[in-house]
């Protein structure tokens, strides 16, 4: 066993004496995932406009009680009122102005219009009723909002600031080492209950790894020797050595705050629509408000002080503050609940257009499959040669062939403790297989072409046993010498545990295409695709193939491609959603996609197009009830005359509303 089997080395072993960089003079970004400017804030960033609605509140209640239940001087009260509008009006006014200077009207320019005309027209206390709403409405979206940010902030806290280094010139043999000086192919001691604070492969050890931050996983998942763990996550109740094999920036958990950051930037279509919209709707606002006002004093002979007081609650009313906070709110919710179940979109644009896919393309290996051969069957034909003794002189022979099938072979007799033995003779014949001799015994592994050229006749079981293992998709490889075949062996690339489950749920859903694209043979392709459900199969394609498949399958609705490697990314640049397999997947893939699985979990598709489909209905419903809020208000301020305050309570009324709506798929679980 000792002859197959590969020891990990010590750090005694392998390590030479690396002198510990320094931190190089760059940007922080490059040492560790930035904090964005807004996750920075202050005690006063973050309850300003808290404070300021609490503070327009006291001064609007004390001005009242002293202008209803004392004589206090008209004047002082009016100096009350004032303070309410710049403790309730400042920032609203500093955001107008700033935009007015870029040249765009925002919603803010609307109601420190409107508070400006109430006061003009004596009617201070409503005018600060107003902005005592607006700026709570603001203070109450922008705690709503604070929790889609928990999660980026979160994410940013998992990553431990120190490793645990074993190098030999350390007294002791280890040393604590900011992570941005751990290097690449450093070895980490992780101890049971830390975090693991690089990505790395385990080279001693074992232990369960709580992966739910980035993986979404709820269960821990068994570490052994040769598996990859991630920064970020929690190990649990063994020690376990690490071999680093991604930098501190370039590690998963920098990957998934960096796409987050970035899909939190990028707007939906929708969105930036009514962004677009706004400003246009908020300059005609203005000018109907203008005529409405105007109109009527200088046509009708109407008081100009009751024209122009309908006129600032025309501009409350038709603020379409709900319309434009409706969007970010339901997308920024959706994309903190994805990426807390390992769903990562890379942006609101493509969030909305998951919700639209009808077809699915996938990937074969590393996708569907796990993209590692394994050794399936071990067929003797000759009673004197049992299952293991035919393995045992076939590894012995492949132990020196870095061919994945080969390994594959190998692998599994290390797995069953059988003992190889060292081949002489050993000859590689191109494009047939090989020749060795084994404990005095000959040894031909090859193809069917390997025996015809060494003219060795197939029994009827042999040839029956070949084609009933084709069939099922496994790549067999024959077993014999010059004189006879005894025996078969065959390897195959194991299926996901999950993904005829996730494909059946896609179809639940309302999927209505499934396409599997490989470069593998027709055959294999056609058996792996039975056995998961999929609908068709293109075979036998080269990367630049699988991309004029998927434009062809454009042609007949969005679809969505899932891939795991660099021959993939063009079809994942090209469809309409590129799906990415977070843990297996090359950086390319990543980089390329749309959206990333980070535990490789297929069953995630269906609820990462459910929360999409959800998220769309939540923008529409949004949408439509602020649109019909607006009409009801503005007719009724046209008709019947409302009072301004009670203008005030439905426009800040329904952007409360739509806010809390889209909060709500914070709480959609899977």
């Amino acid at each position: 066993m000792s002859s197959v089997m590969h020891r990990p080395a010590s750090s005694a072993e392998t390590q030479t004496h690396i002198p510990i960089p320094q931190p190089p003079n760059a940007s922080p970004r490059s040492l560790r995932p930035a904090v964005p400017k807004e996750e920075q804030e202050t005690f006063w960033d973050q309850w300003k406009l808290t404070i300021a609605a609490a503070s327009c509140w006291t001064f609007l209640f004390v001005a009242f009680a002293l202008d209803h239940l004392t004589s206090t001087p008209h004047t002082v009260i009016i100096a009350i009122y004032a303070a309410a509008y710049l403790a309730g009006g400042t920032y609203a006014t500093r955001a107008a102005v700033t935009d007015l200077f870029h040249g765009q009207v925002n919603v803010d320019l609307l109601m420190v219009t409107a508070a400006i005309g109430a006061a003009l027209v004596n009617a201070w206390g409503e005018g600060a009723v107003l902005l005592g709403l607006f700026s709570t409405s603001n203070a109450l979206e922008h705690h709503a909002l604070e929790r889609t940010r928990r999660a980026v902030r979160s994410l940013m806290e998992l990553s431990p600031n120190v490793a645990t280094v074993l190098r030999p010139d350390f007294p002791g043999g280890e040393a604590s080492l900011p992570i941005e000086q751990v290097l690449l192919d450093d070895l980490v001691l992780i101890r049971p209950g830390e975090r693991v604070p690089v990505d790395g492969s385990v080279t001693a050890g074992e232990s369960d790894i709580d992966q739910a931050a980035i993986t979404g996983e709820s269960i821990p998942v068994m570490k052994h020797i040769g598996d990859s763990v991630f920064a970020g996550t929690i190990n649990g109740s063994g020690a376990i050595q690490v071999r680093v094999t991604k930098l501190a920036q370039e590690s998963m958990l920098s990957k998934i705050i960096g796409f987050v950051e970035d899909a939190r930037e990028q707007k939906s279509k929708t969105q930036r629509f009514t962004d677009a919209f706004e400003g246009k709707y908020a300059i005609g606002v203005i000018l109907f408000a203008t005529l409405v006002c105007l109109v009527p004093w200088l046509v009708f002979s109407r008081d100009f002080g009751d024209s122009f007081y309908r006129a600032m609650t025309l501009l409350v009313v038709a603020s379409p503050c709900a319309l434009v906070i409706s969007t970010p709110a339901s997308t920024l919710s959706a994309l903190a609940n994805a990426a807390r179940n390992g769903i990562l979109f890379k942006g609101g644009g493509h969030l909305e257009d998951a919700g639209t896919i009808t077809i699915f393309a996938f990937d074969k290996t590393g996708t569907l499959t796990i993209g590692k051969p394994k050794l399936t069957d071990v067929i003797s034909f000759d009673p004197t040669i049992s299952e293991a003794e035919l393995l045992r002189r076939t590894a012995s022979a492949e132990r020196l062939s870095e061919h994945p099938l080969a390994q594959a072979i190998v692998d599994e007799a290390a797995a069953r403790d059988i003992v190889l033995e060292e081949a002489i003779d050993f000859r590689a014949i191109s494009g047939k297989g090989i020749i060795a001799h084994v404990d005095g015994h000959e040894v031909a592994i090859g193809n069917e072409a390997l025996f015809a050229e060494l003219e060795v006749e197939f029994t009827d079981i042999a040839r029956s046993e070949l084609n009933r293992l084709r069939t099922e998709g496994k790549t067999t490889m024959i077993v014999g010498t010059h004189e006879r075949i005894f025996g078969l062996v065959a390897v195959a690339d194991t299926v996901r545990p999950k993904a005829a489950e996730a494909i059946a749920e896609l179809k639940k859903i309302g999927i209505t295409r499934t396409v599997m694209l490989t470069g593998d043979h027709t055959q294999v392709a056609n058996a792996i695709a039975a056995q998961l459900g999929i609908d068709e199969v293109r075979a036998e394609l080269l990367p630049e193939e699988k991309l004029t498949v998927i434009k062809d399958l454009l042609k007949s609705g969005p679809v969505a491609m899932i891939g795991d490697g660099v021959n993939d990314a063009p079809a994942l640049a090209t469809a309409t959603i590129g799906v990415a397999m977070g843990g297996s997947g090359t950086d390319v893939a990543l980089e390329t996609a749309d959206v990333v699985l980070m535990a490789d979990d297929l069953t995630k598709l269906p609820y990462a197009i459910a929360l999409s489909r959800r998220a769309r209905r939540t923008i529409v419903q949004n949408l439509t009830f602020s649109l019909a809020v607006i009409v009801v208000l503005v007719t009724s301020a046209l008709t019947i005359g409302i009072p301004l305050p009670l203008g005030v309570i439905g426009h800040e009324g329904s952007t409360i509303i739509v806010v809390t709506n889209g909060l709500r798929l914070l709480r959609t679980k899977r």
